[in-house]
């Protein structure tokens, strides 16, 4: 995952792209509602899927991410992830060391976020 380079005297501020989410579909946005989550240490958020994108990016602790039908990921303190809206979001479980999130949720004008959990 890239990092921002570290700033020097002559160029004191850096800027790097860490995710470029591209929506199947244009969305209407009208507002953008930010949640930190917590997950226990172990423990399986289960399959899902959001009712609209969500963006995200790690705090502390670590989580096994994936997408169903790609492969999964650990996602680390400074890495960031995309859950396309409608995809199923086959793994989002907490190491053993639990794990903190920011989501970052893209909603329509009068939409509340909704996770819907599936069977696997």
């Amino acid at each position: 995952m890239p990092r921002a380079a570290d700033p020097t005297p002559d160029q004191p501020i850096t800027r790097t792209v860490l995710l470029d989410a591209r929506l199947r579909q244009v969305k209407a946005t009208g507002r953008v509602e930010i949640r930190e989550i917590r997950i226990l240490p172990g423990h399986a958020a289960g399959l899902h899927v959001h009712n609209g994108p969500v963006l995200g990016s790690i705090l502390a602790g670590s989580a096994t991410y994936q997408i169903e039908g790609q492969p999964a990921s650990v996602l680390q303190p400074g890495d960031v992830f995309f859950e396309p809206e409608g995809e199923r979001i086959a793994r989002f479980d907490a190491g053993t060391d639990g794990v903190t999130f920011l989501a970052y949720f893209l909603l329509s004008p009068g939409q509340e976020a909704q996770l819907t959990m599936l069977a696997p």
